[in-house]
């Protein structure tokens, strides 16, 4: 879908890299600038999923050759992505304003924590921090517990790689129409915040207080997960009615008086106690055997191995391994295109020398 853009992509940490995964994997060329003679960030492998289908090169940015030839890169490029903090690029004499000077039509894409600008620019940070001072982690966990999301996606990937990337897009398009490149500041605090407008629009309707567990969604007896007799968990979030009233009949409690009150707020701790202890009595093969397929709006907790072996991923092929490596498939997915499998990742470096030849150099232009 994207082939014939170009990005270039400066390494970094979690989402800026996950937003040229995710290019490439929408068919965008794709070349990484990995640090000469550097090694993987800590706890991160040598061939990180996050650089398949890209190319890479090697380039020392703080030695003039090496950034001519990033700039000679640049000047071929539809987008740039960085991570660095602010003013960081512009000390390296590679900020924007150099960039479009040598390509007038770059969309400049900057990934950070608080943005260019504010009182937190130069913090330091990771993503549960964006996410609490944006108020996206208010809601998340049951009310008596410390608030906690699933590590990297509210933040890093949700309100960071995934806006970074439509803003990317927008801007070459705006690019293609008139020439004129631009900058993207993509923190992760505004893209948490952002996402927040879902729940914004059910507060109208007073169905979102700042009171955790005494919401639509966060308190409910019939929106949340309970434990299963083997240490496994199932999901429960059955919201309409017509949903709620077949998970009752299906867990034998549709003639039930304290049940059929689905909305009383007085009740829900009193039914969440109930339901637990009934979902603690059987392992969790025997709950998704019961709720498989049906319309009660319930689903097993699966870890990543789990969800690969799962029915439903042997139909989607959502998850692949591929030399042992886990790894997700991409979305959306578009009709008429072809399987996807998973491709090569690049050793840093890889290819250096193809990449110096495209652009009419070789190693000797390098430092």
């Amino acid at each position: 879908m994207l082939q014939g853009v170009r990005i270039v992509e400066v390494e970094g940490l979690g989402p800026g890299p996950f937003t040229g995964m995710l290019l490439a994997d929408l068919g965008a060329e794709v070349i990484v600038v990995h640090r000469k003679g550097g090694a993987a960030t800590p706890g991160m492998p040598e061939q990180s999923i996050l650089d398949r289908g890209k190319r890479s090169i090697e380039l020392n940015l703080k030695d003039p050759a090496d950034i001519e030839i990033f700039m000679a890169l640049v000047a071929s490029a539809d987008g740039l992505i960085e991570g660095f903090r602010p003013g960081v690029m512009e000390k390296l004499g590679i900020g924007p304003k150099a960039c479009h000077a040598r390509n007038p039509g770059l969309v400049f894409g900057r990934m950070t924590g608080w943005g260019q600008e504010g009182p937190l620019s130069t913090a330091a940070g990771h993503d549960l921090n964006y996410i609490s001072m944006a108020g996206a982690a208010w809601y998340a966990s049951d009310a008596g517990d410390a608030p906690f999301t699933p590590p990297t996606l509210v933040g890093d990937i949700g309100g960071g790689s995934m806006y970074l990337a439509v803003g990317i897009l927008a801007g070459i398009m705006r690019a293609r129409a008139t020439g004129q490149g631009t900058v993207v500041d993509a923190a992760i605090y505004d893209g948490s915040a952002h996402m927040m407008n879902l729940m914004m629009t059910m507060r109208q309707t007073g169905n979102f207080g700042v009171t955790r567990g005494a919401n639509l969604l966060d308190g409910p007896h019939w929106s949340r997960s309970y434990s299963t007799s083997d240490g496994g968990f199932m999901s429960v979030q059955c919201l309409e009615p017509k949903f709620y009233a077949i998970f009752l009949d299906l867990m034998g409690l549709a003639e039930d008086e304290a049940f059929r009150a689905q909305y009383d707020k007085r009740s829900w701790p009193a039914l969440t106690e109930r339901l637990a202890a009934m979902f603690a009595e059987k392992p969790r093969a025997h709950w998704e055997t019961l709720f498989l397929g049906t319309d009660a709006c319930v689903a097993p907790v699966l870890n990543p191995e789990e969800a690969a072996a799962h029915e439903m991923n042997l139909a989607r092929k959502t998850w692949h391994e591929n030399d042992g490596v886990l790894q997700a498939a991409p979305a959306p997915r578009f009709l008429g295109t072809a399987e996807w499998t998973p491709p090569p990742i690049p050793m840093r470096g890889d290819h250096t020398k193809e990449i110096l030849a495209e652009l009419g150099m070789d190693e000797g232009d390098a430092a």
